[in-house]
Order: structure tokens, then C-alpha cells, then sequence
């Protein structure tokens, strides 16, 4: 069973808040992997740059996959 999808205008303001909310903070968390990807020497990524860098850029995660590139993905 499918749950009915709403449009913007239907969803409650609690929940507009918390998807743009959400968004927000994607974005800035991907803004600043990317940023610190570009500045990075490739010695010091764990994994291709390249890989990373299609993934922050393409890849929708709510905050995850940037997330998981500033936690993992560099060496200290």
C-alpha cells in the first residue's frame, strides 16, 4: 500500500520547516566537503577524488554522504 503523496501547498508547516530545514543543512554540509575535497591533496582522501567528488556533487543523502566524506573520507 502506497501512503497518499501531497503537494507543498498540503503539508503541514511543521513539516515544510523540517524539509527545508533539512535541505539547508545538506547543502551546506555538501558545500563544505566539496570546498575541502578541491583544497585537499589526493594523499590525503581515502578513495578516488574523483569518486567523491561525482558522489558529493550528484548524490542526494539528506546530510549522509557529506557527512560521511568529512568523517571517513580523509586521512588525518
Amino acid at each position: 500500500m502506497h501512503p497518499v503523496r501531497q503537494t507543498w501547498d498540503e503539508l503541514p508547516p511543521a513539516r515544510k520547516r523540517l524539509l527545508i530545514t533539512v535541505g539547508v543543512i545538506d547543502a551546506g554540509m555538501r558545500a563544505w566537503a566539496l570546498i575541502d575535497l578541491k583544497n585537499r591533496p589526493a594523499e590525503e582522501v581515502n578513495g578516488p577524488k574523483g569518486a567523491w567528488a561525482v558522489a558529493l556533487a550528484v548524490g542526494n543523502s539528506a546530510g549522509l554522504l557529506p557527512a560521511a566524506y568529512l568523517l571517513f573520507g580523509r586521512r588525518r
